[in-house]
């Protein structure tokens, strides 16, 4: 399996590429970022991050396109462009009829660090060490968008997902991955 994570910004959008390997390994295709300029007006910045997105798209020939699903945030205006660029990602696979999936900031460093609470620095350590990478992927939003390909590669397979395995027959990542998911869909209070 192929997977291209996002990670969606209107200044950088982040962009792996990660190819699945036997014994849960995973292989390093391509990383890198979108960009686009501040000064452009927003119809623009948006034109130009999907034409960067769909050149991905049609160079990697994913099999699923994973992007992250943010939630939070305190500047609306910070929120508002990446959800816009969210939806680019996924328009540009539906139209290409590819899978998308959705994961949280939590899950996503679960998965690769066995931490939903780790740092940005850590998330960048273990996807270099995952990938076998020499140097630490870079900017934040490259290694943000490999992590995000790794953790829907690692995702539970099978008719039960990880929240509802039994506790014992998950290892430590997935323990801290299914009680990062439950604690994403837990309803906020206020």
């Amino acid at each position: 399996m192929r997977v291209l994570g996002v990670d969606p910004g209107l200044t950088r959008c982040g962009l792996g590429v990660v190819d699945a390997l036997p014994a849960r390994r995973a292989a390093l295709v391509a990383v890198g970022v979108a960009r686009s300029s501040s000064t452009e007006d927003i119809d623009q910045r948006l034109l130009a991050i999907s034409e960067q997105v769909e050149g991905w798209i049609d160079r990697h020939a994913p099999d699923v396109v994973a992007v992250e699903r943010y939630f939070a945030a305190d500047d609306v205006s910070t929120v508002i462009g990446t959800a816009q660029v969210a939806g680019i990602a996924m328009l540009a696979a539906a139209r290409r009829k590819i899978p998308v999936a959705l994961h949280t900031p939590s899950e996503i460093k679960a998965a690769v660090t066995g931490s939903g609470r780790a740092q940005k620095v850590q998330v960048q350590r273990m996807v270099a060490q995952i990938l076998g990478l020499a140097e630490l992927p870079t900017p934040a939003d490259a290694a943000d968008a490999l992590a995000l390909a790794i953790c829907h590669l690692w995702r539970p397979a099978g008719a039960l997902s990880a929240p509802q395995r039994p506790l014992q027959a998950m290892t430590p990542a997935q323990r801290a991955w299914a009680a990062a998911e439950h604690a994403a869909r837990r309803p906020t209070r206020g």
